[in-house]
């Protein structure tokens, strides 16, 4: 295994915790079933976050535990799902999202985990509307959009610790 993949395979696998800027939203994911992270160029991920990407994690919504007041935001994204967004209802920062597409699952937002840091993308979607600026690995796995199906997001983002 490449030093890249299994210090990716090591961030994300057994419990991971993580919280909003303020403070006031922690959260645990339960070690369970979830795919590797990914980078969205999607030009709404841009305008939501200010950058120019986002980074996500898939994973089953029951493993999800959080404490504090999250409000929501509903949005219809690129690819045409009905999305719900997730934060702190106190500094906005938003925490994952789910859309009704991947029932069963959430899409969690992994600038918020504590170890943020140790988080490498296994894969780029949505690379039409990337930034110009931004250079991506030569071996890089990317989509023009995003996959449409479940199997499709297995076969790109491969299940996390694997």
């Amino acid at each position: 295994m490449a030093h890249g993949a299994k210090r990716l395979a090591e961030a994300v696998k057994g419990e991971l915790s993580g919280e909003c800027l303020c403070g006031a939203v922690r959260y645990t994911l339960a070690d369970g079933f979830r795919l590797n992270p990914y980078a969205c160029h999607c030009t709404d991920c841009q305008t939501r976050t200010g950058s120019a990407f986002s980074q996500h994690m898939l994973f089953r919504i029951d493993d999800l535990t959080v404490e504090g007041e999250l409000d929501v935001a509903e949005y219809r994204q690129p690819s045409g799902a009905e999305a719900s967004i997730f934060g702190c209802a106190k500094c906005k920062a938003r925490i994952y999202a789910i859309n009704d597409t991947r029932e069963g699952f959430g899409s969690l937002r992994c600038g918020t985990l504590h170890n943020s840091n140790e988080v490498v993308p296994a894969a780029h979607i949505w690379v039409r509307s990337k930034q110009p600026w931004i250079a991506l690995p030569r071996d890089a796995k990317t989509m023009d959009a995003n996959p449409e199906t479940a199997e499709e997001w297995v076969n790109l983002l491969g299940i996390a610790g694997q």
